[in-house]
């Protein structure tokens, strides 16, 4: 006598089908990709906060960090790129929680910028959460600092990465060969602003960066030929609005 699957095993089924849906629909990509562009123009990212600091992020990649922080349970999260450290103290309060629902007791975040600016790292030194955070200024992709990186990774078990700092093309290949193999198998490299190389290039005319100089181009050269990472697509298919299509980056192998 077959089984009858769990209600359980029926919903997720449900969610892949949903998220494999979205993902073949190009009228809803471009309808994501005009919106996002077309709240850009009002800097619309720089509306939200994360216990009391700026995030500077879209909501639906906050509420992604969480699942990927959750499933993976770290006890390390490396983030290059802090500007009003919203990022970094959210990272540590989902460690926070996860500790406090029987994950890592010691899990920590060491936060990389080439700027630290007085004010944020006030802010930052003065949070509760700052009791899980290590603040590292300098460029990401020094040697001394990847070297300082690297050893502050002995005797972690679980390392997620989060890339999102200086957004061309050379700095963010360099990140991720100094960061990616860092990362554990079945946790995640995380390249934020991946979605500049889908959006006119006068929309940025002040930048260094923009499309084929960007994140998401850097993180094509990075996986041509390898086969330890691949882009979980179902991440950017499901959120739809995202910094980061092709840029939630899983280790495999």
């Amino acid at each position: 006598m077959t089984s009858k699957p769990s209600p359980i095993a029926e919903f997720e089924k449900l969610r892949v089908a949903s998220i494999a849906s979205l993902g073949n629909d190009a009228n809803v990509a471009q309808l994501s990709n005009a919106w996002m562009q077309a709240t850009a123009a009002h800097r619309y990212t720089y509306n939200f906060s994360w216990m009391g600091r700026p995030i500077i992020q879209f909501p639906q990649d906050v509420f992604a960090m969480q699942e990927l922080i959750w499933n993976v349970q770290p006890d390390l999260i490396i983030e290059t790129g802090i500007a009003h450290g919203g990022s970094l103290i959210f990272s540590a309060a989902m460690l926070e929680l996860n500790a406090a629902c029987g994950g890592p007791t010691d899990g920590h975040v060491i936060g990389i910028d080439i700027d630290i600016r007085a004010h944020n790292r006030e802010a930052i030194e003065s949070h509760p959460m700052y009791k899980r955070i290590t603040l590292i200024q300098g460029s990401s992709i020094d040697e001394a600092i990847v070297t300082q990186v690297r050893k502050a990774t002995a005797g972690k078990k679980r390392i997620l990465v989060c890339l999102d700092s200086n957004h061309t093309h050379a700095h963010v290949l360099a990140e991720l060969q100094a960061y990616a193999p860092l990362v554990s198998i079945g946790s995640y490299c995380v390249v934020f602003d991946t979605a500049i190389e889908d959006v006119p290039p006068e929309m940025f005319p002040d930048r260094d960066w923009g499309p084929g100089n960007s994140p998401k181009s850097a993180v094509w050269e990075f996986l041509g030929g390898r086969d330890d990472f691949c882009i979980d697509a179902a991440v950017h298919q499901k959120l739809q609005i995202t910094v980061a299509p092709d840029g939630y980056l899983k280790r495999i192998k």
